[in-house]
């Protein structure tokens, strides 16, 4: 039995870290350790989701200049557009700030491009079309940090032009009317890693405060939420904090659309986390804008009739279908490329025309994850090549990127995911160069996935109990990982796959004091080899079936006994 998977467990806490967190229970004590906390104070803060700085949304850069030039808008009645990305994170964002806006008296409407046609972020089509509609000033959101053709595009029209975005900056910031990043150079805004759309929530408190409105504006963390957990920001800092409050919202949604959909997906919102949004919710919005146009899921957020909101939640559930079959296919498709191309390449590299633009990022998810391996997926097309990346820890795609930037019309991204467009004659000698560059950086290394473990347990430490203090560490997610734990030398009573391809496993695992029931997801081909005595790597859950709720081990990787970390 081999998983070829190198487990690090975290170190033991020191005596003095003990001695401050003496208040906890033992098992959060060394939780909270884990995830950088030594002090009673911080603990408190943490557990409380409270942030320990004050989030003033004026300390972000050219943030009084833009709500100068919103407020000067609303007074004056003048046409606005928010002009927002096609995933989730654009979506919530688009629809946080058109209510906003709409709230406070505002003449404004939503405009996302649609992927096929017009490709990510602003267009100068786009730009065209909303000037000769009386608009003067456009707002992006989650997009335009990278664009600065399109700004000077919009400058050259009279259109102002506010960027609000999150993605790492060039070194050539857009000559917008003005910029919102906290990424930026000189923005002394404390909290580096909000999402876009809490970016666009940042932007919504600093207009509603200075219009002196009675605007509630904790009722948009509902859309923070899913923008910030669907984008994979980090569930630290203030992304926590307001992903709590926002849970808390959508737990009590007064959103149709977000009620229909729920219904749909047979997900209680009475217990929704941040899981929830990750695994349920956030696929079927964005597939939406991966197959078709993000204007349905916008619609459905913005939704206030029962019967439109069901047929939208109906659509957004049948695409994700369709999303999914669509994704296992060209996977499937990449991989035949990637390993015929170069099964040994340290770099995986996989286009063909017939590729749905839409969904070539998810493909190279599941490569990377696959064969742990940056990987890059994309549909050609008559004269560009529009690709998605996705990596690994050690290979951060977006500076490889910047060093391909004279053969790209565009790109952009983060350490773990990406997006570019090159033109097809520059396609080879891009995938070369990109292919050197992370030779060069990942050849010399032990390129295994690894897994964090909080601590070693037993089983007869695991209890409801536990389950409700480890409900201090929500949200959980990116950033903020779920308690992992290690159990060792437990013997097998029983296993067998489960699912209708055989993919999952069922166990049944007992250290001599106590039993329970496992899940291990796509570890079902491990049953044929399965020892008599294992050691486990899980998270501890309840599993409710049929109004029954039990408590199970959600296995994330199992290996004989007594073999070496």
């Amino acid at each position: 039995m081999q998983t070829n998977k190198r487990w690090v467990v975290s170190p033991l806490i020191s005596s003095e870290a003990t001695e401050s967190l003496s208040a906890f229970p033992p098992i959060i004590r060394q939780l909270l350790f884990n995830r950088g906390i030594a002090r009673d104070a911080d603990a408190r803060a943490y557990i409380n989701a409270a942030p320990n700085f004050d989030p003033d949304p004026f300390q972000m850069l050219n943030m009084e200049k833009a709500v100068a030039r919103i407020r000067q808008a609303l007074r004056n009645g003048e046409p606005i557009a928010i002009y927002g990305d096609y995933d989730v994170d654009g979506v919530t964002a688009t629809a946080l700030l058109v209510e906003t806006l709409k709230a406070l008296g505002g003449n404004v409407i939503p405009y996302i491009p649609n992927r096929f046609d017009e490709g990510y972020g602003l267009n100068n089509e786009a730009l065209s079309s909303l000037m000769e509609q009386n608009i003067r000033l456009v707002i992006s959101v989650d997009c335009g940090i990278r664009s600065p053709a399109e700004a000077n595009h919009a400058r050259s029209l009279g259109l102002d032009l506010i960027i609000t975005d999150h993605h790492q900056p060039s070194d050539e910031l857009p000559a917008a009317y003005a910029v919102l990043n906290p990424k930026q150079a000189g923005d002394s805004y404390p909290d580096k890693d909000l999402a876009g759309v809490g970016v666009a929530y940042k932007l919504a408190e600093a207009i509603a405060s200075r219009a002196g409105s009675e605007f509630d504006r904790t009722r948009l963390l509902d859309l923070v939420a899913l923008g910030t957990v669907a984008d994979l920001a980090p569930l630290t800092g203030e992304n926590r904090v307001l992903v709590r409050r926002g849970l808390d919202q959508l737990r009590n949604t007064r959103r149709q659309g977000i009620f229909s959909l729920a219904a749909v997906a047979d997900l209680s919102l009475a217990r929704i986390n941040a899981t929830s949004i990750g695994f349920v919710l956030g696929p079927r919005l964005n597939a939406a804008g991966r197959l078709e146009s993000a204007l349905a899921a916008y619609e459905l957020l913005t939704a206030t009739d029962v019967k439109r909101a069901g047929e939208l939640a109906q659509q957004l559930n049948v695409q994700n279908r369709q999303r999914q079959e669509l994704t296992r296919k060209i996977q499937e498709q990449a991989d035949v490329l990637a390993m015929q191309e170069d099964p040994q390449a340290t770099l995986l590299f996989a286009v063909h025309p017939e590729f749905n633009s839409g969904v070539v990022g998810l493909a190279a998810a599941r490569l990377a994850e696959a064969y742990y391996r940056p990987a890059v997926v994309g549909q050609v097309g008559p004269e560009t090549t529009r690709c998605s990346c996705r990596s690994i820890p050690e290979f951060h795609i977006t500076q490889a990127l910047d060093q391909c930037a004279d053969l790209l019309i565009r790109h952009g991204g983060h350490a773990a995911a990406a997006g570019f467009t090159v033109r097809n004659e520059n396609l080879d000698v891009l995938k070369d160069r990109l292919k050197q560059i992370a030779h060069q950086t990942l050849s010399s290394q032990d390129l295994r996935p690894t897994l964090q473990a909080d601590l070693e347990v037993q089983l007869k430490d695991l209890n409801g109990e536990l389950l409700r203090q480890l409900e201090y560490l929500q949200p959980t997610g990116y950033g903020n990982p779920d308690a992992v734990f290690v159990s060792r030398n437990l013997r097998v009573q029983s296993s067998r796959t489960v699912g209708s391809d055989g993919k999952h496993m069922k166990l049944v695992v007992t250290d001599g004091g106590g039993s329970f029931d496992a899940i291990a997801f796509r570890l079902g081909h491990l049953v044929k080899e399965m020892p008599e005595r294992v050691d486990v790597l899980f998270t501890f859950e309840t599993n409710e079936y049929n109004g029954r709720i039990t408590f199970q081990l959600n296995v994330r990787d199992l290996r004989p006994a007594g073999v070496p970390d």
